[in-house]
């Protein structure tokens, strides 16, 4: 039977607590260890999730509407593992797994509790904290995976040169974010917050220092006109990348070329 998809309408934070099968998301398998953590934003298209047997998770459904004049309304758009893959998920070490299970049923003793004045203000200051947690753990997630993250960079700078070495810029222009993350099957965010944690650059960032980089090399090996430059590096106006190569070094191409005569 074919998945059926939806958009989403709360934010959606699943704890996985217990698993000794696969879910299935959409078309798709995941297969989760206990203490994983998945997360989802309103307006996100989703599949069906179905849940074998053997699962056992939290999961925890806020409406947008909820948080309204919370400062948590601005600030939950800001993290960016709500916009990650189901592969990108958060892997809980036992200790942090606990911490997490706590605040959970904190909330359910809430949630059960009298309703009064205060239980909004509770509950909103219970998400937050979770939400801190996460973020912690998420970066304690990109320094022990380390390895497979260092892997991860010498993959982007190698599309990235041979993007730019080939000249696809050319005809395809400028790289983007979104190109890079398709190449290495990664969601945009967890890249960008994956290459922070690494190299202290988010993936335009550092999708700009390539640029440059090349951009210098061109300077000083041959005759090509700034124009001819930014044309060969995908800028469809000179003017825009005159601006960036200034930004990141603190003088025009010309400025820079005449440097080196």
């Amino acid at each position: 039977m074919a998945p059926i998809y939806d958009v989403l309408s709360f934010y959606k934070i699943t704890l996985i607590t217990h698993n000794n099968g696969r879910l299935k998301y959409g078309r798709d398998y995941y297969d989760y260890n206990e203490g994983s953590m998945i997360f989802l934003a309103p307006n996100q298209l989703v599949g069906s999730t179905e849940y074998n047997s053997r699962t056992y998770c939290y999961i925890l459904l806020i409406h947008p509407d909820f948080l309204l004049g919370h400062p948590l309304a601005n600030k939950i758009r800001q993290y960016g593992y709500f916009a990650y893959s189901f592969n990108e998920a958060l892997h809980l070490s036992d200790t942090e797994k606990e911490t997490i299970l706590s605040i959970y049923r904190n909330m359910e003793h809430e949630l059960d509790s009298r309703v009064d004045e205060f239980s909004q203000e509770v509950m909103i200051a219970h998400i937050e904290l979770l939400l801190s947690y996460v973020n912690r753990y998420y970066k304690r997630q990109f320094i022990t995976r380390k390895a497979v993250n260092d892997d991860i960079l010498l993959k982007t700078e190698a599309i990235l040169d041979n993007y730019l070495n080939s000249l696809q810029s050319l005809h395809q222009g400028v790289p983007t974010v979104q190109f890079l993350s398709e190449k290495l099957n990664l969601s945009p965010g967890y890249l960008s917050d994956m290459l922070r944690s690494l190299i202290g650059q988010n993936a335009q960032q550092y999708i700009h220092g390539k640029l440059v980089e090349k951009a210098k090399e061109r300077l000083t090996t041959t005759q090509l006109s700034v124009a001819e430059i930014a044309y060969e590096l995908g800028f469809e106006y000179s003017q825009s990348f005159s601006k960036l190569f200034k930004n990141k070094t603190n003088q025009s191409p010309l400025e820079f070329r005449a440097s080196f005569n």
